[in-house]
C-alpha cells in the first residue's frame, strides 16, 4: 500500500517536517514493513510558463519543430533560474497555441529518469528549457504532445511553481501490508495506525457528517431495484452481504482529473484514466471499499447478484471474453452478466467520454468467493486484492455517499434519491478475554487500564464480566477472532518494546528426535570429509526419473504436477542424482573443476500401479467428506529420505612432488563407508549394475543381516555418455542410500569396543581364484572359516598376470588376529589362516598361491 503524506495528513495530525522514514518508523513500530519511498523525482526549477508565439520549422528530416518563445516569469522579473523572463525553446509538439500556459522545465531542472534540463543548441536555436508533457513530469503515459494547463482548468499565474501546483512535491510511504490486514489497504487504515503509533489525533473519514446523511435507506425516497440471488453459496456463506447503489445524473464525463487527484493516485500506484473512474479509485484507496460505476442508460433493468450458470460468459473491461464458472459470483442485469462481482465490470455498461448518467455500487462480497474468482480466471484487481481480506462492509454506504459528494463537485452531477441498501452483516462475536490472560501469554505485566485503553484504541466494544472483559471486535477487523488475537492486539499498541527479551529454556528431556540426530551424522560427515552440501529443485524430467530412478532400465512411476513451474520439468524426482549432475554442469562452466557435492532430501515414489493422480480432485467449495479425505492421504507418494554424492575432477590436486589423484569410484565408495561408520552400520558395496552407470564401475550397496540382506543403495561412475551429455567429465563418481533403510537398520545404541590388551599377530593370505569370483565373496569366506580369533581381514592385492594359470587371478588379504586373553602363537595364527582359506577352497575352490 502506498500512502501520499499529503493524503495520510488530511486524517491524521502530522507533525510540520515528518518525513517519510520518520512515518515508516511509526508503521513498523504497530507491525507494518516497510517497502519504499516513493517521490516524482523532480527538483530544480519547474514553473508555469506562456506561450508568447511560435514558427513551424520543417526539418529535413521530414519533422516539423517549432521554436517559441515562452514567458517563465512576470514582465520584467527574473525566471526561478534567475535568468531572463522570456525564453527561446525548441518543442516537437503541435497540440498548443499562442496564449496556452504551459509546464517549462528550466535550466537546472531534473525530470524522472532522472532527466536533467540545461540550455542546448538543437535544430538551430539554443533551447533555453523544456515545454513538458504529461509522461515527462511522471503524472502518466500520455505523451502526444505537452500538458496544456487549460485542460486541466487551471489558468495559474505567469512563474508560478508547477511542481507545487501539480501536486509533484508530495512523497508517499509503501508498506507491506499482510493477508490478515486489509484495512491497511487504505488511507483510513493507514491513518488509524498511524494515529495507534504516535497519539496523533484520528479523523475517520468514513464517519464525516456530510457522508453520513448522504447513506440511502429503504425508507428514504425511492429504491433502485437489486436482488440477492445466491443459491450457492461458497462454504455457507452468501456471497454479497451489502449491496449499496446511487445514481448521479448529468455527469460530464469529459472534465479533467483534478491535477492533485492524478498526483496522489500516480503516487498511490494507479494511473489516472477518465474523471468519473478515477473518483472510484480514489475513494477506494481512501476508505478501502472498492467502487464500481456503471452507465446507467446502458443498463437493462435492475442489479441482481447471483451465480453463474452453466454455458455463460462475459466479455471484462479488458476486452478478453471469459467463460464463466457456476461458483462464480456475478453483477447481472435483464440482459444477462455485467460484472464478475469484486474482480471486474464488464464492458457492456463501461463508463466513457459520453456517459451522463452513473449508478454507483459499493458492495461487500464474500472473500473465499472473491479470491477463488480472481485465481480463476487469473485476472487479479486492486478491488480483488481488498475484497479477498475483508471489507468493512460498515464502510460501503459512506463509500458510495463519498463518491457522490466527489461527482457533484468535480464532474457537475447532481445526486438523485435513487439508491438501495441490501444489509445482512452481522455483527462480531464477542470475545471472552480472561483476566490475567494478557500478562500470562506475552510475558509482560500489563495493568488493566492499558489493556483496556489498547482494546478501546482498536476500536473494540469493551464490557466488563466477572471474569475478565467481553470485546467485540470493530467491523474492519475480521482477523480478530479469539482472545490471543487481543492479547497481540495489546502488545501491538502499547509496544513490542515492553516484551523483554528472554532466552526460552528448553524444557528437560526434549531435543533432537533420533531420526534428526542420524540425519544430522550424515550430513556433518560429509561436510567434514570436504564435500559440500546443495539443495537441488525436486522437479525433473521424465527421462532423467527413468534414468537415474531405478537400478531396473524401464519406466519408473512418477508423480507428474498438474501445475509445473516449468512445463519442461513437470515431475517430482524419484532419485536426487538429477539434481547433483545440473549443480555440477552449472558450477564447472563457472571454472570449479574439482567438486564434491552431496545433498540430502527428499525423493517421491508413487506406487508402481499408478494409484497416485487417478483419483480426481473434489471441488474447493466445501471441506470433503471424511472418507474422501482418507482416499487422497492414502493416494499421497511415498517420500524417503535419501542422501546423494557426486565428485568430479582431482580428489587430490597435483602439488610439488605430487601428482594429481582423479576423483571416481574409490572416494564415492569411501564416503558411503563413512556414512556407515558414522550411523553404525557396515554399507558392503557388491558387484551390481544400473542403467546410469558404468558397466563393470556400478555397485549396490547392501547391509547385510543374520540371514539375509537390504539393498540401501548404489554407487558407482556415471555412464561416459551420460556425463558427456551433460558437459562432465568422462569419470564422474556418485552415489545414493536410501537414509530411512539405513536408520531403520541402525543400532539403537552405540557400543564402544573395548581396548585390546594383548599384542595382535597379522599374516598375509594369497590365494587363486577364478576371475569370476567375486573378492568380497571369497573375503566372507576366509572370515567365516578363521573363527573368532580373526580381528580384521583387508584385500591389498588383487593380481592377474604371469606366475598364475589363465583365466585365475591372485587375492591377497591381510589378515590380524588376537585374542581376549593371551598373547596368541605364531601357530594359532596360522592354523586360523590356514581354516579359513580351507573354507574359500570348499565354496570356490580356492587355493594358496605357491
Amino acid at each position: 500500500m502506498r500512502v501520499p503524506l499529503s493524503w495520510l495528513a488530511e486524517y491524521v495530525d502530522l507533525e510540520p517536517g515528518t518525513t517519510a522514514e520518520q512515518v515508516h518508523a511509526a508503521l513498523v513500530s504497530v507491525g507494518l514493513e516497510e517497502e519504499d519511498v516513493h517521490t516524482f523525482e523532480i527538483s530544480g526549477p519547474v514553473v508555469v510558463g506562456q506561450v508568447l508565439d511560435f514558427v513551424d520549422e520543417p526539418q529535413s528530416n521530414g519533422k516539423t519543430i517549432r521554436w517559441c518563445h515562452v514567458r517563465v516569469a512576470p514582465e520584467g522579473t527574473r525566471a526561478a533560474d534567475g535568468g531572463d523572463d522570456v525564453r527561446g525553446i525548441v518543442c516537437g509538439a503541435h497540440n498548443f497555441v499562442a496564449g496556452d500556459k504551459v509546464v517549462v522545465s528550466l535550466p537546472g531542472a531534473v525530470l524522472p529518469g532522472p532527466f536533467p534540463i540545461s540550455a542546448r543548441k538543437t535544430y538551430g536555436h539554443v533551447s533555453d528549457g523544456m515545454i513538458a508533457s504529461a509522461r515527462e513530469l511522471g503524472l502518466g503515459d500520455e505523451h502526444d504532445g505537452i500538458l496544456r494547463l487549460a485542460t486541466l482548468e487551471l489558468d495559474p499565474p505567469v512563474g508560478t511553481d508547477a511542481v507545487g501546483l501539480l501536486g509533484l512535491d508530495d512523497t508517499a510511504v509503501e508498506v507491506n501490508v499482510t493477508p490478515d490486514r486489509g484495512y491497511a489497504f487504505s488511507i483510513r487504515g493507514i491513518a488509524r495506525e498511524f494515529s495507534h503509533a504516535t497519539g496523533a489525533d484520528f479523523r475517520d473519514p468514513a464517519a464525516a457528517p456530510e457522508l453520513l446523511r448522504g447513506r440511502p435507506s429503504h425508507t428514504t425516497g425511492s429504491t433502485f431495484p437489486v436482488s440477492i440471488d445466491d443459491t450457492a453459496p461458497i462454504r455457507g456463506r452468501v456471497g454479497a452481504s451489502v449491496f449499496v447503489t446511487r445514481v448521479v445524473r448529468d455527469v460530464d464525463a469529459t472534465r479533467p482529473t483534478p491535477a492533485w487527484m492524478i498526483a496522489r493516485l500516480k503516487l498511490a500506484g494507479i494511473r489516472s484514466i477518465s474523471l468519473v473512474v478515477d473518483v472510484t479509485n480514489y475513494v477506494m484507496l481512501e476508505l478501502g471499499q472498492p467502487i464500481h460505476g456503471y452507465d446507467l442508460d446502458a443498463l437493462t433493468g435492475g442489479l441482481t447478484v447471483r451465480r453463474a450458470r452453466p454455458g455463460e460468459t462475459l466479455v471484462t473491461l479488458d476486452g478478453q471474453e471469459r467463460t464463466l464458472d457456476q461458483e462464480d459470483l456475478l453483477i447481472t442485469d435483464d440482459s444477462g452478466p455485467i460484472g464478475l462481482a469484486g474482480v471486474m465490470g464488464g464492458a457492456s455498461t463501461e463508463i466513457g467520454s459520453s456517459t451522463r448518467n452513473v449508478l454507483i455500487e459499493a458492495a461487500n462480497f464474500d472473500p473465499v468467493s472473491i479470491a477463488r474468482t480472481a485465481r480463476r480466471h487469473k485476472l487479479p484487481s486492486e478491488a480483488s486484492k481488498r475484497f479477498e481480506r475483508g471489507v468493512d462492509p460498515q464502510v460501503a454506504a459512506a463509500a458510495a455517499a463519498r463518491v457522490v459528494q466527489l461527482l457533484e463537485q468535480l464532474a457537475g452531477g447532481s445526486a438523485d434519491d435513487l439508491g438501495s441498501l441490501h444489509n445482512t452483516s452481522v455483527t462480531p462475536d464477542a470475545i471472552q478475554l480472561p483476566a490475567g490472560y494478557v500478562s500470562s501469554l506475552i510475558g509482560v505485566d500489563f495493568t488493566d487500564e492499558e489493556i483496556e485503553t489498547a482494546l478501546a484504541e482498536i476500536g473494540g466494544a469493551i464490557t466488563a464480566t466477572s471474569t475478565g472483559l467481553s470485546v467485540v471486535p470493530p467491523t474492519w477487523r475480521p482477523d480478530l477472532t479469539d482472545k490471543s488475537d487481543l492479547a497481540e492486539e495489546v502488545a501491538r499498541i502499547v509496544g513490542y518494546d515492553r516484551i523483554p527479551s528472554v532466552l526460552p529454556v528448553a524444557p528437560p528431556g526434549r531435543g533432537l528426535t533420533r531420526t534428526q540426530l542420524l540425519r544430522r551424522s550424515v550430513a556433518e560427515t560429509l561436510a567434514a570429509n570436504g564435500a559440500t552440501e546443495v539443495l537441488a529443485y525436486p522437479f525433473v524430467t521424465e527421462r532423467a526419473n527413468d534414468t537415474f530412478g531405478s537400478p531396473v532400465a524401464g519406466r519408473v512411476p512418477a508423480v507428474k504436477l498438474a501445475n509445473p513451474l516449468d512445463g519442461t520439468v513437470p515431475y517430482l524426482r524419484t532419485s536426487l542424482l538429477p539434481g547433483l549432475t545440473e549443480i555440477a554442469k552449472r558450477n564447472l562452466s563457472r571454472g570449479l573443476v574439482d567438486l564434491a557435492l552431496y545433498e540430502v532430501g527428499t525423493v517421491f515414489l508413487p506406487a508402481p500401479d499408478g494409484t497416485f493422480g487417478s483419483r480426481s480432485l473434489p471441488p474447493g467449495a466445501a471441506l470433503p467428506p471424511e472418507d474422501v479425505l482418507t482416499g487422497l492421504n492414502a493416494g499421497i507418494p511415498w517420500q524417503p529420505q535419501h542422501v546423494a554424492g557426486l565428485v568430479l575432477g582431482n580428489a587430490v590436486p597435483k602439488q610439488p612432488g605430487l601428482p594429481a589423484v582423479a576423483a571416481g569410484i574409490v572416494d564415492v565408495l569411501a564416503m558411503v563407508d563413512q556414512i556407515g561408520a558414522a550411523i553404525g552400520v557396515s554399507v558392503e558395496p557388491v558387484q551390481g549394475s544400473h542403467q546410469a552407470l558404468h558397466p563393470g564401475r556400478a555397485a549396490e550397496l547392501i547391509v547385510r543381516r543374520a540371514h539375509d540382506h537390504v539393498r540401501v543403495g548404489f554407487a558407482g561412475e556415471l555412464l561416459p555418455a551420460l556425463a558427456e551429455e551433460a558437459d562432465l567429465p568422462r569419470v564422474v563418481g556418485v552415489f545414493e542410500l536410501d537414509l530411512d533403510a539405513l536408520f531403520e537398520l541402525a543400532p539403537r545404541e552405540r557400543v564402544a569396543s573395548a581396548i585390546a590388551a594383548f599384542p595382535a599377530a597379522t599374516q598375509d593370505l594369497s590365494l587363486v581364484v577364478g576371475v569370476d569370483v567375486a573378492a568380497g565373496d571369497v573375503e566372507r569366506a576366509v572370515v567365516d572359516g578363521a573363527g573368532r580369533l580373526l580381528e580384521h581381514a583387508r584385500l591389498v592385492d588383487d593380481y592377474r598376470g604371469p606366475g598364475i594359470p589363465e583365466g585365475t587371478k591372485s587375492l591377497t588379504f591381510a589378515l590380524r588376529f588376537r585374542a581376549d586373553d593371551r598373547t596368541l602363537t605364531a601357530a594359532e595364527a596360522s592354523e586360523a589362516k590356514l581354516a579359513g582359506a580351507a573354507r574359500a577352497g570348499d565354496q570356490f575352490g580356492a587355493h594358496i598361491r605357491d
